[in-house]
């Protein structure tokens, strides 16, 4: 989607016609979570016959939209990158009466709880990491970024999630607003690696089969000793 001239009247038009249509809405709204899926389960998501989702997917990809993963004689669908997942929550949030966000949230709640979207964490153990890092002064917001502050770097490094003499300069990080929460977590270079280390100490595993994440008893320790009180799913 991005590109270095500035977007005119028209292609902001024809961004937005890709979003009209109901049946590729779904098809979005399917992989805001990071997921790659094949063209046959997103035409049974949006209702669709297989050749009308075709056209869908070929239109979203033409657009900027989704991007395609081949494996073998398979093709996999996912969002084009983490500008239109941020794009699409946001719209989400936006859109959504706050009965329909506890909708949402309740539909998937290991999903909810906590996940992995474009390499960072999300859902609500996202937010209260991010919350607690704001909370304390441990990052510095900016105009379009935020950065680690040198007492956030040592109470990571306290907490055994970042190495002593780490490059902070390459640490940068964005906040990102959460599609299940409506509040926002920690995205950009400083999200993914932190989200990183915390599934390489073990505080976080992966669910087989699921794009959520559990939370170890370690984990649960780790949180703690930051100062981060969260109920378990």
């Amino acid at each position: 989607m991005s590109s270095g001239s500035p977007l005119t009247q028209f292609q902001l038009a024809e961004t937005g016609a890709l979003f009209a249509d109901p049946a590729r809405a779904a098809i979005l709204l399917a992989l805001i979570d990071g997921s790659a899926r094949p063209a046959s389960e997103l035409a049974a998501l949006a209702g669709v016959s297989a050749p009308t989702a075709s056209e869908h997917l070929r239109r979203l990809v033409e657009g900027g939209l989704l991007a395609v993963l081949a494996q073998g004689r398979h093709r996999y669908y996912r969002l084009a990158g983490e500008d239109v997942a941020h794009l699409l929550e946001t719209l989400v949030v936006l859109r959504s009466a706050p009965r329909q966000a506890v909708r949402v949230a309740q539909a998937e709640p290991a999903l909810a709880y906590a996940r992995t979207c474009y390499g960072h964490l999300a859902g609500r153990l996202g937010v209260a990491l991010f919350e607690r890092l704001r909370d304390a002064c441990d990052v510095q917001l900016e105009a379009d970024s935020l950065s680690l502050t040198r007492q956030g770097a040592q109470r990571l490094h306290d907490a055994g999630l970042l190495d002593a003499g780490e490059d902070l300069g390459r640490l940068r990080g964005r906040s990102c607003l959460d599609w299940t929460e409506r509040r926002f977590h920690l995205a950009g270079p400083l999200g993914c690696e932190l989200t990183r280390r915390l599934l390489e100490r073990r505080w976080l595993r992966r669910v087989e089969g699921s794009r959520s994440l559990a939370l170890s008893a370690a984990g649960r320790a780790g949180l703690r000793a930051l100062r981060i009180e969260l109920a378990a799913r």
